[in-house]
């Protein structure tokens, strides 16, 4: 199993649009993939409602997981959008 911790964008969060452009990257992996935030227990990365239920504001950190072929290399491609500030 992969796991990564990302700081989520500052200013940015896992608001409506961005959180819809990671469900769809992390659906487009076609592994089983969780994100997770302190104090809150890990939730499917491929489910939009599951994603913003966590209610992830900039400047937080998460810890991804992964598990499968290619793991490393979709959290990489995950984290890239949670560090980006273009969503």
């Amino acid at each position: 199993m992969a796991e990564r911790r990302v700081v989520v964008a500052p200013g940015v969060g896992l608001h409506a649009r961005p959180a819809a452009l990671f469900v769809k990257a992390a659906g487009a992996t076609g592994l089983p993939v969780t994100i997770a935030r302190d104090g809150a227990p890990a939730a499917d990365a491929r489910s939009i409602l599951s994603v913003l239920s966590l209610d992830v504001r900039g400047g937080e950190e998460v810890v991804l997981t992964a598990e499968g072929d290619n793991a490393e290399s979709a959290l990489d491609q995950l984290s890239t959008i949670l560090t980006s500030t273009d969503a």
